[in-house]
């Protein structure tokens, strides 16, 4: 009975230090990006600083990204309802357009390529540098989120979520949603700072 009890306790403490804990490695996360778009302004100033368009792509992966933030939200929103195929259905389509965020970012960084812009090597530019730096940063915060929502399908599937305890779920989108607003950040960064 005492072990019984103990168990309960742990697993409400479990749930009242699991979103502190996830808000404090996202803030730690917007610190980096916010020194590197520092970095970025502060190294404009530099005589060998190359302006450029962004990539098509990259306008194509924010539709993207935004459009899988709205099904998350729609999913979850169904899963409260106990609605539960249409949201593993909505979380599925969120995964997919998650890599078909990827997708077109790896697009865009082709598109840099073939426009002369390298990352590194004799053809590379500071300016290049940064934003792919950047973004590619940004790439692999979305890879683990992708594999957050791989996880979230994994418990649905399970049945592990309820309408009356969805933590998991909260956790998993509380996560996806900071991507999507970094991505959306960095991007308006760019557009307007050249």
């Amino acid at each position: 009975m005492e072990e019984q009890t103990l168990q309960q306790e742990l697993t409400v403490a479990r749930k009242k230090s699991a979103k502190p804990m996830l808000w404090v490695s996202m803030i730690s996360m917007v610190m980096f990006f916010a020194g590197l778009t520092s970095a970025y302004v502060i190294s404009m100033k530099r005589d060998d600083w190359v302006t450029f368009d962004l990539p098509d792509a990259f306008y194509m992966s924010t539709i993207l990204i935004v459009l899988s933030s709205i099904t998350l939200i729609l999913s979850q929103r169904f899963l409260k309802q106990d609605k539960r195929q249409i949201s593993l259905v909505l979380v599925i389509v969120t995964l997919i357009l998650g890599i078909a965020f990827i997708w077109q970012q790896y697009v865009g960084f082709n598109e840099l390529k073939n426009a002369g812009l390298y990352f590194t090597g004799p053809g590379s530019t500071v300016s290049t540098s940064f934003i792919i730096g950047i973004t590619l940063m940004h790439v692999l915060h979305l890879i683990a989120g992708v594999i957050v929502l791989f996880i979230v399908i994994y418990n649905h599937f399970k049945y592990k979520y309820k309408p009356n305890d969805l933590l998991g779920f909260e956790l998993g989108a509380i996560f996806w949603h900071f991507v999507d607003v970094l991505w959306i950040y960095l991007f308006f960064f760019f557009y307007f700072i050249r």
